[in-house]
Formats: C-alpha cells, sequence, structure tokens
C-alpha cells in the first residue's frame, strides 16, 4: 500500500469492466467449442493508460471447487511466453520507418525466400511476389520483407529499438509472477537470429509484454504500464494507490511514426483481411494477424501445430481500445485470418456500441 496508511485495510477497486469482461470470456468459450485450441486467451486494454479492462484465458478452473489440475493454476497471460508470430511485423516495419530506413513505398524485389548463414527463410505461401512495398509487407504479411525492413536497419539498432519495445522484460503489472521474455537468441544469435526475430520466431513474449509493446503503435509512440488495480478505498472512506514498480511510460518511437504505421495497418484490414470483408464503414481500425510455429522442448519446430494470434486498436488515429487474442493448436484452420478475425471484430464493434464512441469515418 502507499502512504501514511500502510496498516489500513482497504479494499481493491480494479479496472476490469464486469460487461466487457463478459463479453471477452462468451467470445472465447465460443472460440473454444469451435476450433477446440490447447489454450487460447484475451485481453482488452486502454493503451493510453494500460487500464486492463478485460483479462481471460482458456482452459480455467472454478476457485471454489478442488483443483484437480494444478498446471491450471497460472495465469499464462502474464507467466507464459509464446512466439507470437507476423502481428510482430509491425513493431519491426515501425523500428525501420522510426529510424528513417525505409517509408511505406520502399520497395524491394521479393523471391519468396531467403538464404541467411546456411538457413532458408520463406514466405508463409511459400510464393515470390516480386517488387513490392513495405505496404505490401504487411497486407501479405511477407516473411522475407520484414527481414528486409530489418537488414535495413541494421542488426543493433534491430535489438535496441525491441528492447525499447520491452522485449525480454517484465511489464510490472500488478499481478503475481510475471514472467520476462526471452530474447537471449537475439542478443547473441546474431544475423539469422535477428532476421527470424523480424517476423515473430526465435523470441517469445506473454501476452500482456506482447499487448504492451504493440500499444505503442496506439499510443503515438509511448509504452504504457498495463495494471489492474485503479485504487484503494480505505475503510474511512479514503482512496489510495497501490505502490507499483512498473517500468514509468517512455517514448519508443516517434508520435509520426505510430501515425505512419497505423495508417499502414488500417490499409490491412481495409484491403486485405479477408479481402477487405472486415473493414467497418464508419470506423477505422488497424490491426494485423500472427500465424506461429510452436517450438518442441527439444529444439525445432511442432509439425502442423502453430499458435494463431491477433491484435487491432480503434478508433485508429484516437485508440481508445487495443485487443490482443491468441489461440494454441487450434483445429481445423492453419491461418489466425480464419479464425480470430470474427471473435476481434465481434469485440471491436461490442466495444465501440457499449461505449458510444463516435464514428471516425
Amino acid at each position: 500500500l502507499a502512504g501514511k496508511k500502510e496498516e489500513t485495510k482497504a479494499s481493491i477497486v480494479t479496472t476490469i469492466e464486469p460487461n466487457v469482461e463478459r463479453f471477452l470470456e462468451d467470445e472465447l468459450a465460443a472460440f473454444q467449442e469451435r476450433w477446440s485450441p490447447d489454450q487460447l486467451g484475451g485481453i482488452v486494454m486502454d493503451p493510453q493508460t494500460g487500464r486492463i479492462l478485460a483479462f481471460g484465458s482458456s482452459p480455467n478452473f472454478d476457485p471454489g471447487e478442488k483443483i484437480e489440475d494444478i498446471s491450471l493454476l497460472p495465469n499464462p497471460l502474464v507467466e507464459k511466453v509464446f512466439e507470437m508470430g507476423s502481428i510482430v511485423k509491425p513493431i519491426t516495419m515501425a523500428a525501420a520507418l522510426d529510424a528513417g530506413a525505409v517509408t511505406a513505398e520502399t520497395t524491394y524485389v521479393d523471391r519468396g525466400k531467403l538464404t541467411i548463414a546456411n538457413r532458408t527463410i520463406g514466405n508463409y505461401d511459400g510464393s515470390a511476389h516480386g517488387t513490392v512495398s513495405m505496404q505490401t509487407v504487411l497486407s501479405k504479411s511477407l516473411n522475407t520483407g520484414a527481414v528486409f525492413a530489418q537488414q535495413k536497419l541494421g542488426e543493433q539498432k534491430f535489438i535496441n529499438y525491441f528492447s525499447a519495445f520491452g522485449f525480454g522484460e517484465k511489464t510490472g503489472i500488478d499481478l503475481p509472477n510475471e514472467t520476462a521474455g526471452l530474447i537471449a537468441n537475439l542478443e547473441k544469435g546474431g544475423e539469422i537470429a535477428a532476421a527470424t526475430a523480424s517476423y515473430g520466431q526465435g523470441v517469445s513474449l506473454s501476452p500482456i509484454a506482447m499487448t504492451r509493446a504493440l500499444s505503442v503503435l496506439a499510443a503515438g509512440g509511448v509504452l504504457p504500464a498495463p495494471h489492474v488495480v485503479e485504487q484503494l478505498v480505505y475503510q474511512d472512506g479514503s482512496k489510495g494507490e497501490l505502490a507499483r514498480e512498473a517500468p514509468k511510460s517512455r517514448q519508443v518511437i516517434k508520435k509520426e511514426t505510430a501515425a505512419e504505421i497505423t495508417s499502414m495497418l488500417v490499409k490491412v484490414v481495409d484491403e486485405a483481411l479477408v479481402g477487405g470483408r472486415a473493414k467497418l464503414p464508419h470506423y477505422q481500425v488497424a490491426a494485423k494477424t500472427g500465424t506461429a510455429q510452436i517450438p518442441k522442448a527439444g529444439g525445432g519446430y511442432e509439425e502442423g501445430k502453430f499458435l494463431h494470434s491477433f491484435f487491432g486498436y480503434f478508433p485508429a488515429y484516437e485508440a481508445k481500445f487495443i485487443v490482443f487474442l491468441y489461440a494454441v493448436n487450434p483445429r481445423g484452420a492453419q491461418y489466425s485470418s480464419e479464425t480470430l478475425t470474427d471473435p476481434f471484430i465481434h469485440l471491436t464493434k461490442f466495444l465501440l456500441n457499449y461505449y458510444q464512441v463516435p464514428p471516425d469515418r
């Protein structure tokens, strides 16, 4: 507790909004029924302040009953890390834009694959797309394009930007047992590690750390401090704050860079995501999907198993919400655009309506 009332009992007021939490949990339950993933979860947060409005994962447990499987007790949103895949590409692109290494119109020749340190990196579709722009890299989610942007930026600058986005550090969220991201491979792995990290493989983050990093794009370049405690209310009715050790908010990229990457991500939704069918006529939404290979315990990757992820924020240029969703090994679909687009759009429409957000187009 903070201040002179350290020994006084107090009630905790959380940032969780019950109706938003209920809607998120209903969407997760529907997803579990439809796609039967090993795990899934979601976060709804205000990217400007770090206030978490909803926080959910599955499988879950009832705290009022005996727990038969202790593996359900940890909170995967803060205590587990995952290789997140292509939702990392906007961060790579934002870093390259911020440093002046590329612009949205910068082009390169995509031959479908490239070789670094005797390792071959290919696009998800195995295709060569010819001369394409950085906008197309995001719209078509090209691995080779993410590597191009990373290489234009340079290995050390790339690592520095990833560190500034909070990769490898704890967010300081006011929940127990938070796990820091795993980026040792990036720091010592050389050229190939930087290349694979550019499209979200070989580095691992917790869902809350990923949400925090992506919030930089939505919050004018500022890294927020996620939290679930709003305030303390003491027995005498007075109010206080919880003492936090969270890293302070910091400017990671320029405000202008955040606006540029947001414009690119709006085009992803309007033109590319499920063929433009996710576009909302009265709201600009910035979003990106991710489909990542799942690492094996002994090295390498699982055959035919993927982690699906999806993030988006809206209204795009004055974002009030960021939504992050992930699912481990959903059955029946290979790409996250197939599985997570509908839950994201359902949440988006609900939040815009529930909070009566004015249209921005």
